[in-house]
C-alpha cells in the first residue's frame, strides 16, 4: 500500500468521523441518530403521490427538508385520520408529525411548534348550488359533509349553528357524499378542495373563508428534548426563508407563509 493510498484513506475516516460527530453533537436526537433514521407521520390530504407512488406537497417538503437538517433519511409513516398520528407518536412507531394547532389538541402531543404555513377553510359545493357563503351554508336543512378530527373540522364546529354535520373518515368519503347529492356541501382546507373540484365538472370551492389551518410539527408527549429540537429547526425555516422555499419547490397553490397567529 502506497503512502498515497494510506493517507487517502486516513483521511476519508477523519471525514466520516467528522460527520458523526456532527451527527450526534446534538443530544436531543441522538436517539435518533443511533436508530439511523426519523420517521414522520402523516395522513391526507397532507399528501398526494406522484406517478409512482411517491408522496408529495407542502408538508412532505417540510419533513423531507426536517429530516435533512439532522442528517438522517427519513421514513414517512402513512396514516389515515390525525387520531391515528396521535396513536403512532404514542406508541413510538412515529417521532414527529404535523398538526394545525387546535386547542383540543394539546393534550395529544407534547407541544407545537410555530406554524410554518397556513391555508384556508371553506366549502366545495356542487354545480348550480345556491350556497355563495358561510352564511348560506348554515341554514336548517343544509347537510355539510366533514372529515373526522381534521382541524377544519374541529373549527367549524365551533361556529356551526344550524346546518347539519355529516362526519366521514376520509376525504374520499366525504367527496363521495357530495359528488352522489347526499350532501349540500363539503366543508374542508382550500388547496385539498381545489383538488378534488378538477374530478368534479361544475363544481365551486367558495372564495368565502371560515378560518385557516397553521400546520405545525408535533412530537410524542414525554420526549421534550425531541420537540425543542424540533421547534428549533421550525424557527430556523421561518427565519432563514426555508419555509418559503419549501413552498416554492412543493408548487402548490393555495398555501402561504403564516401571518404569525394561531
Amino acid at each position: 500500500m502506497t503512502n498515497i493510498v494510506r493517507l487517502l484513506i486516513v483521511v476519508l475516516v477523519l471525514l466520516a468521523s467528522g460527520m458523526a460527530d456532527a451527527q450526534t453533537a446534538d443530544p436531543r436526537v441522538a436517539d435518533l441518530v443511533r436508530a439511523g433514521k426519523v420517521r414522520f407521520g402523516t395522513f391526507p390530504p397532507q399528501y398526494t403521490k406522484d406517478a409512482k407512488g411517491g408522496l408529495k406537497g407542502p408538508f412532505v417538503e417540510m419533513m423531507r427538508a426536517a429530516a435533512a437538517h439532522m442528517g438522517l433519511p427519513i421514513e414517512l409513516v402513512e396514516l389515515p385520520t390525525p387520531a391515528k398520528l396521535v396513536e403512532c407518536l404514542d406508541s413510538g412507531a412515529c417521532d414527529y408529525g404535523s398538526l394545525g394547532f387546535d386547542a383540543a389538541r394539546a393534550d395529544k402531543v407534547e407541544a407545537f411548534t410555530a406554524p410554518f404555513m397556513q391555508f384556508g377553510y371553506t366549502f366545495l359545493v356542487p354545480p348550480d348550488s345556491a350556497i355563495a357563503r358561510f352564511a348560506d351554508a348554515d341554514r336548517a336543512g343544509v347537510r355539510i359533509a366533514v372529515v373526522r378530527g381534521h382541524a377544519s373540522t374541529l373549527a367549524i364546529g365551533r361556529i356551526l349553528k344550524n346546518a347539519e354535520q355529516v362526519s366521514t373518515d376520509t376525504p374520499d368519503e366525504a367527496f363521495e357524499l357530495l359528488r352522489g347529492g347526499k350532501v349540500d356541501a363539503w366543508a374542508s382546507a382550500a388547496p385539498t378542495l381545489f383538488d378534488y373540484a378538477a374530478e368534479f365538472p361544475g363544481s365551486r370551492v367558495l372564495a368565502d373563508s371560515y378560518g385557516a389551518n397553521r400546520p405545525t410539527l408535533v412530537g410524542p408527549k414525554g420526549k421534550p428534548a425531541r420537540f425543542a429540537y424540533i421547534a428549533a429547526f421550525i424557527d430556523h425555516a421561518n427565519a432563514s426563508g426555508l419555509s418559503q422555499q419549501v413552498l416554492d419547490r412543493a408548487g402548490v397553490p393555495g398555501y402561504t407563509l403564516p401571518d404569525g397567529k394561531r
